[in-house]
């Protein structure tokens, strides 16, 4: 679906859209791990450390995936 939407996005060579979701779905997961830790570190409530990693990581992982994507269509920096 959000192929439709950038039709003209062309990711790493070699790499699919796909997998670009893959990866960002992965490191989500990674930081979910770390934020429900470190929030239940400190507060002890379990909670308060749930809400805020739902939370947190819908808003973080779409603007890790547009990010991504809008930095793959920049030129500077990449070697040719």
């Amino acid at each position: 679906m959000l192929e439709k939407l950038f039709p003209h996005t062309h990711h790493h060579p070699g790499e699919s859209f796909r997998r670009s979701v893959v990866k960002t779905v992965t490191y989500r997961v990674a930081i979910l791990i770390i934020d429900f830790t470190v929030i239940y570190l400190f507060t002890r409530q379990v909670k308060i450390a749930v809400g805020f990693m739902i939370l947190s990581n819908i808003y973080t992982s779409i603007s890790y995936f547009f990010h991504e994507r809008i930095w793959d269509n920049i030129k500077w920096g990449k070697i040719t």
